[in-house]
């Protein structure tokens, strides 16, 4: 999704969200002086989880097109080396030559690896897979942040940790005013949290995937993303728009 696309979208959304309603999640729900508060346990992964170069649920991860990879073969040093994942999800090692890596998580290519090399090389392989960097997967930032713009995952990061790589918020931002944008189930979804909560442990700190957009709302005069952070009645729940 684009931002220009996506920030015409807005007004149009102010108005599906106004009768939508209040809608929450599993967890409960605190009521305040402005909008209510949810836990972030259930809320749910984009939909590129199920394809290479992300997570599997919550605990796996698939490996990627131009992911960066370390290979590590037990007492057998030749075989140790960083390669890059190409845009097919294939690597070259020596001694087995190509093999598929996108797509695998990284105890399925271990275990691909040490039986190629089992096949006529080695007895009894021990390989070791670490990702290094997850080129696959990328963030994009916009708003009120320090640097604007997209940003590679590297593993598993939340949105206080998204917000450091983006040079933090500028001193304009609305920290009641963080929308992050995913699709889920094949609708786009959208979700506002409070950073200033986040921070001060009053909320939970939600994970954020690669094909995530966040949008950082300012202070100030009222904007198209102003009006749709207010049209949201509860915190950390996704909702279509």
């Amino acid at each position: 999704m684009k931002i220009v696309g996506l920030m015409r979208t807005l007004a149009i959304a102010v108005c599906a969200l106004a009768l939508a309603g209040c809608v929450s999640s599993s967890g409960s729900v605190r009521s305040g002086t402005t909008k209510a508060v949810t836990t972030t346990d259930s809320l749910p992964p984009p939909d590129s989880t199920s394809d290479t170069g992300a997570y599997v649920g919550t605990t796996e991860y698939r490996i990627g097109g131009q992911d960066q990879i370390e290979i590590v073969v037990f007492q057998v040093d030749d075989l140790k080396g960083t390669f890059r994942v190409n845009s097919s999800g294939q690597i070259s090692m020596p001694l087995i030559g190509t093999i598929e890596a996108g797509g695998k998580t990284v105890s399925e290519l271990e275990t691909l690896i040490a039986a190629k090399l089992s096949e006529s090389y080695l007895q009894d392989p021990q390989v070791s897979v670490f990702v290094k960097e997850f080129s696959s997967q990328r963030l994009t930032i916009e708003g009120a942040v320090g640097s604007p713009g997209i940003y590679p995952l590297q593993g598993r990061t939340t949105l206080l940790q998204a917000m450091a790589r983006a040079g933090g918020v500028s001193d304009i931002a609305n920290l009641q005013g963080i929308v992050v944008f995913r699709t889920v189930n094949k609708k786009k979804m959208a979700a506002l949290f409070d950073l200033q909560a986040i921070r001060g442990g009053n909320a939970e700190d939600p994970e954020v995937y690669g094909d995530d957009i966040i949008v950082v709302d300012q202070s100030g005069p009222r904007t198209a993303l102003r009006r749709f952070v207010e049209a949201f009645s509860v915190f950390n729940v996704f909702r279509p728009f």
